[in-house]
């Protein structure tokens, strides 16, 4: 059993209240150093590289650096997912490390939250960090996210603003009407678009069965131990198991691990979380 990525939420601290993410319900936790290890060590024999979220934002953490020393050090990739919010917090020797292959930066989070910054002052760092990263010619991918497109274009002035600002700075001309899933700005730095989704939920609809890749090119680990068969489920509503007193080992081979992954390959769902999931609807 071999997965693409594994996720695995360093904290679930985000910092933000995001209008289109769902609202958290465990209790605020950090993943300890310690505790991390070890469950790097238990997923080194699935996949070789970690994305180091779920809802929280990786780069809260002060010490984000020792996690990604950890990685590194076992022979991983790292991926980081942000707002863009906290990236001032962090020296360019720590979000370039080399155990760093991606950083994404959602820019929606600006326009989807009241914050007294400027546009200006949100997007400077997340340029600056662009900047940095060609000039220092390091070779990892920034992905400048923009997934809040919709039939009606309902975020059109908002975009405009990031299309202008990004064609004066990299000095490159952007089809906002004609977008396609990226477009170049630099050298392994790219503006990426996709519609907003809703995340799943047992309060949803029924959208009936079908297949996904939870479980098949990716899990995911909850900061409290929790792992989970998909990157959305935030609140362990599908929890398989817990790695403080379980090996992952054993949770993957479990009664429901096993249900779910044989139910998606006969185009099933075991759970009702994933009949009331909409996202699914892409892989079938």
């Amino acid at each position: 059993m071999k997965f693409y990525r594994i996720y695995i939420e360093l904290t679930n601290v985000c910092g933000l209240q995001c209008s289109f993410c769902p609202t958290k319900n465990l209790p605020n936790t950090n993943m300890s150093l310690s505790f991390f290890e070890e469950i790097i060590q238990q997923a080194k024999p699935y996949t070789k590289e970690i994305a180091c979220h779920v809802v929280g934002d990786p780069l809260t953490l002060s010490n984000l650096s020792d996690y990604l020393d950890i990685i590194y050090k076992h022979g991983m990739k790292a991926m980081l997912t942000t707002s863009g919010y906290f990236m001032k917090k962090h020296s360019y020797e720590t979000l370039f490390h080399p155990a760093v292959k991606q950083i994404n930066v959602s820019l929606n989070a600006f326009n989807k939250n009241d914050t007294r910054l400027t546009f200006k002052q949100y997007i400077n760092p997340i340029l600056n960090l662009c900047d940095a990263k060609i000039v220092q010619e390091k070779e990892l991918f920034i992905n400048l996210r923009m997934w809040n497109l919709d039939e009606v274009m309902s975020e059109d002035s908002f975009n405009k603003e990031v299309f202008s600002t990004l064609e004066e700075h990299f000095g490159v001309e952007l089809n906002y009407r004609g977008a396609k899933e990226s477009i170049r700005l630099a050298k392994k730095v790219l503006l990426h678009f996709d519609n907003y989704f809703e995340w799943p939920s047992l309060e949803n609809r029924n959208y009936g069965d079908g297949t996904c890749q939870g479980l098949s090119s990716h899990i995911a680990i909850l900061a409290n131990g929790d792992v989970v068969p998909c990157c959305l489920d935030n609140d362990a509503v599908m929890r398989l198991g817990n790695l403080n007193n379980e090996r992952l080992e054993d949770i993957l081979q479990g009664r429901r691990a096993s249900a779910i992954r044989e139910g998606f390959k006969e185009g099933y769902c075991s759970e009702e979380m994933c009949q009331k999931c909409s996202y699914k609807s892409r892989f079938n």
